[in-house]
């Protein structure tokens, strides 16, 4: 069965082998590296995730649902039969959502902006490709 990630990825997969054969054909080699963040998800605290919604200047509406949807939460742990009490979940975003990967993505979309070259970046929820095409200095 085919499913909206399995196309995302495949369209991501195709496009850096595109991008990467053009930059290759063109001389050089291609840099990359290749991150998988460790329990992505559960990490994106609540409060940092609100505020770069707002200085996205997204609609406050939007951002007031959102809030709705991420707090609320409650969790305990079971221990063999006995569970300990609830808490609230004050982090994380639900896997499996269909927000889940695209407020991952505007969480930690800033990695570029520090870069002082241009590097290519591609990523889907938790997983990111950080490329730069480095070409010889005779080349350029």
């Amino acid at each position: 069965m085919v499913t909206l990630y399995n196309v995302l990825v495949i369209t991501e997969l195709l496009q850096i082998s595109d991008d990467w054969t053009e930059a290759l054909e063109l001389g050089g080699r291609i840099d990359v590296i290749y991150t998988d963040f460790e329990k992505a998800f559960d990490k994106v605290p609540y409060r940092r995730l609100l505020s770069k919604l707002k200085s996205y200047k997204m609609h406050h509406t939007i951002i007031e649902w959102i809030k709705n949807f991420l707090s609320g939460c409650k969790q305990r742990v079971r221990v063999d039969v006995k569970f300990l009490c609830w808490a609230d979940v004050l982090s994380g975003i639900p896997q499996g959502s269909i927000l889940g990967p695209l407020l991952f993505i505007i969480f930690i979309n800033d990695p570029v902006d520090f870069c002082e070259i241009n590097p290519k970046l591609y990523h889907f929820a938790d997983d990111a490709k950080l490329y730069c095409h480095i070409k010889p200095i005779f080349l350029t």
